[in-house]
């Protein structure tokens, strides 16, 4: 396809839009709402002034004692100091993080009765402990906080580019015989789908059961409210995850950003990629789209099926839940093919741990010749910052490649406003120049990688639902490292440009980066 002709602006792509913009128009409106009348009280009556300030300095000490890292308590803190009428509102939509008692206790029953029928055959912890302490040790920590162990018996082929990805998911999902389920934090309702969708119409004339999973913010500008009845209409069991409405959704801040399939629990499939063209360079409105993913044979499947079962059987009290998750979860037999390991996790913010940041830090802190790193937005904490700071320091051959095109231009803004501090301190910053790169990848020492959903931000590590995979001593392994300098090749190197940034610039960027917690 020649990128000259395809290359669109955002507003030529047909999103169908006009559910979000009145949804977050609504949303606006009640929240002024709500600010006006505590304003008008707050004028017209002493107690009530009073009233509010001591709720913000209580609330204050509460956010302070929060398990949060220090950049977004100090946010708020700052803010409700400042404004204490509307950000204590604004703090009890969205900065509570959402999720309540109720449905922090489905998810814990669920976990209960599923996480624990995941093996992993002959203690394969044992094995990459003699082999390597560093990285088992990060493996131990993966299954002691999250409950997801690790596999030596599973085949992983890695795709440098999500059109790749599809097309040997397609493959796979035409050899389905029991049951296919898929997972994705946006669906859009075009060519690329209607691919996958037309074989799903035909594995469930040939029995098998289909199970579609979306998110509803994610998916919002692709399709119609009435694409799960139309699913459903083919005979695919179909559900949306927290449907985004006009109104004070204290759920709202948390989304499904997850990509999975699993066809028969024996192979499954993820990464970066979403289901919509821009993935798959049918459509590309911010030039060449970079994406990848990776392709699991064998017993460590089980761990992305018990992944989409958690979703599917918690994220709606109303909906009726699996009798039995055995079925879904058979005992695979060794890929004889395998080498290596395999670790694929999920992460879910009603736990309170940050299981994909964590990870991140930990393979910062393995590398001792190099770690790299892409993402396609760059917001992160202190924490992160120094961890990975720290690997420069040490001479370590630190690398972060974002895009050098933004599909959020202020996004993008805020991204640049994390260079400095890193770059000073000998992290090296490229921007993939042919367009946007929405890879979430990392890779160290030519032994240990992770390919997932996990963006280096906010948003991934703290309020989504998330997943991934860390792979060692494999041959994907390689093949990641090999994306890594393809890309850099195709990426201008900026970290002299933010060495030295320009004062006006300087300011800018710490203004918004008073904000990043909350994007």
């Amino acid at each position: 396809m020649n990128s000259d002709s395809t290359i669109e602006t955002e507003a030529d792509v047909k999103n169908g839009n006009k559910r979000l913009i009145f949804a977050c128009i609504a949303i606006g409106l009640q929240v002024l709402a709500i600010f006006l009348v505590n304003y008008y009280f707050a004028e017209k009556m002493l107690w009530f002034s009073i009233g509010t300030r001591l709720l913000g300095a209580l609330l204050v000490l509460f956010i302070y004692n929060e398990n949060k890292p220090s950049a977004m308590k100090m946010t708020w803190i700052l803010i409700i100091m400042a404004l204490p009428i509307f950000s204590i509102t604004f703090y009890l939509l969205v900065g509570l993080n959402g999720h309540s008692m109720k449905m922090t206790r489905r998810f814990e029953e669920v976990d209960e009765n599923l996480l624990p029928l995941l093996t992993s055959g002959d203690d394969p912890l044992a094995h990459l402990d003699s082999i390597d302490r560093r990285a088992a040790n990060i493996a131990r920590y993966v299954r002691r906080m999250a409950s997801y162990p690790l596999y030596d018996d599973t085949a992983i082929t890695y795709y440098d580019d999500a059109a790749k990805g599809l097309e040997a998911q397609k493959e796979e999902l035409r050899k389905a015989e029991r049951f296919i389920f898929m997972e994705y934090h946006a669906i859009q309702d075009a060519e690329s789908w209607h691919s996958i969708q037309d074989i799903l119409a035909e594995r469930i004339q040939a029995g098998v059961e289909v199970r579609v999973f979306y998110d509803d913010m994610g998916s919002i500008g692709f399709v119609n409210t009435d694409f799960v009845d139309r699913l459903k209409a083919k005979g695919i069991k179909a559900k949306v995850f927290n449907p985004f409405a006009p109104g004070l959704n204290a759920f709202l801040n948390n989304r499904d950003h997850r990509k999975i399939t699993v066809i028969d629990g024996l192979v499954g499939f993820t990464g970066g990629y979403n289901l919509a063209n821009e993935y798959f360079h049918l459509t590309e409105p911010f030039g060449h789209w970079k994406d990848t993913g990776v392709k699991l044979v064998g017993p460590a499947v089980q761990s992305l099926t018990a992944a989409f079962l958690e979703m599917w059987n918690a994220s709606a009290e109303n909906d009726e839940d699996d009798a039995s998750y055995e079925q879904y979860i058979p005992e695979v037999p060794a890929n004889l093919s395998a080498r290596g390991f395999v670790l694929p996790y999920a992460d879910s913010p009603m736990d309170g741990k940050p299981i994909g940041e964590d990870v991140y830090i930990s393979v910062a802190e393995y590398a001792q010749d190099y770690v790299w790193f892409v993402t396609p937005y760059l917001i992160i904490t202190d924490e992160m910052t120094r961890a990975l700071s720290l690997a420069a320091q040490r001479g370590v051959d630190v690398r972060i490649i974002t895009p050098g095109i933004p599909d959020k231009k202020l996004v993008y803004s805020l991204t640049r406003s994390y260079y400095y501090q890193l770059v000073r301190n000998g992290v090296r910053i490229y921007e993939y120049t042919p367009g946007f790169c929405h890879a979430k990848m990392s890779v160290t020492d030519d032994l240990l990688a992770t390919c997932g959903t996990i963006n280096l931000d906010y948003r991934s590590l703290y309020h989504h639902f998330e997943n991934g995979c860390l792979y060692y001593g494999c041959s994907a392994v390689m093949d990641t490292k090999a994306d890594f300098e393809w890309m850099f090749e195709q990426s201008h190197e900026v970290t002299e440009d933010y060495i030295n940034p320009v004062g006006t610039i300087r300011i800018w960027h710490l203004l918004l980066r008073l904000a990043a917690p909350m994007m």
